[in-house]
């Protein structure tokens, strides 16, 4: 299974919940009243529609059979969506040291055919060295084991292959100044993520830009945000914002609006990329 199969599949859970409730919004039926024809509650309901959980496939069938679904080739479709949806995603085999609210990001991030960040505290994720992404996730998780400190860093690792693979997202990035001068391990250490960040800049799918210091405030006063976009047409754009224990993700249009403002803000105020990169040459020599 290629990761962009098993990304997809939380993409399909995604689609799968919304035309549900689009088919019971129709009919006037209640959460109450879907939950209880499935035994279940109004909240499995409200989960499934949001993409949340894995699917049955006698659930679905019997919430088609109350949407008034008749169609047999309706029917079908949407039942193999639900197939779709219930595989497993690669990154399911690192579930011991993975929050399960972490792991919805990891299948979006994956089916993303475009990603745009902005980031503020350290240099994002997929953009991260293997021995800076240990420093970061060693202090960010005091009193760790060694080996849950590794699997965390190989996680990230694997992440980073989407950047690269044949079917790779655009990723534009804007990384805060300050980003890039905090310290995370050793001298070196740092040296090697700004070098990286200048080869990664140069790649065609990867836009990078830095804010300034010299700048002063700008549209990221709220913190770092990520938003992802993808292929399928009737799926919405989505921001990701991550706290210390989960994560929201918001897809009304109005809020996602908003980030579109921010993110087109902090686009047009930061130096553009060849400016950024010698942004980044000069941060290396004082290094």
């Amino acid at each position: 299974m290629s990761a962009g199969e098993s990304s997809g599949s939380v993409v399909r859970r995604i689609l799968l919940g919304s035309q549900l409730r689009r088919l019971r919004e129709s009919r006037g039926i209640t959460r109450e009243a879907a939950g209880y024809s499935i035994r279940a509650s109004e909240s499995k309901i409200s989960r499934m529609e949001l993409g949340r959980v894995s699917f049955k496939a006698r659930d679905v069938e019997d919430l088609l059979t109350l949407y008034g679904v008749t169609d047999e080739a309706e029917r079908d479709s949407l039942l193999g969506l639900a197939r779709e949806a219930n595989v497993a995603g690669w990154w399911h085999s690192y579930g011991d040291v993975l929050p399960g609210w972490f792991q919805t990001y990891i299948g979006l991030e994956g089916a993303a055919s475009l990603i745009r960040i902005f980031e503020v505290q350290f240099v994002h994720g997929l953009l991260q060295t293997e021995a800076y992404a240990h420093a970061v996730v060693s202090r960010g998780m005091r009193g760790a084991s060694a080996a849950e400190v590794d699997r965390r860093v190989a996680l990230r690792l694997e992440r980073q292959k989407a950047l690269v693979s044949e079917r790779a997202p655009v990723f534009h990035a804007v990384l805060d100044e300050a980003a890039l001068r905090r310290p995370y391990g050793e001298r070196e250490v740092m040296r090697a993520q700004l070098r990286h960040l200048i080869d990664m800049s140069e790649r065609p799918n990867i836009t990078l830009q830095v804010m300034p210091f010299s700048h002063g405030g700008h549209a990221g006063e709220s913190g770092s945000f990520t938003m992802l976009r993808f292929p399928e047409s009737d799926l919405s754009d989505i921001v990701y914002l991550e706290q210390l224990t989960s994560a929201l993700y918001l897809d009304k249009a109005e809020e996602v609006a908003q980030y579109e403002k921010a993110m087109s803000a902090l686009s047009e105020d930061s130096p553009g990329p060849d400016e950024s990169r010698d942004l980044l040459r000069g941060l290396l020599q004082l290094m």
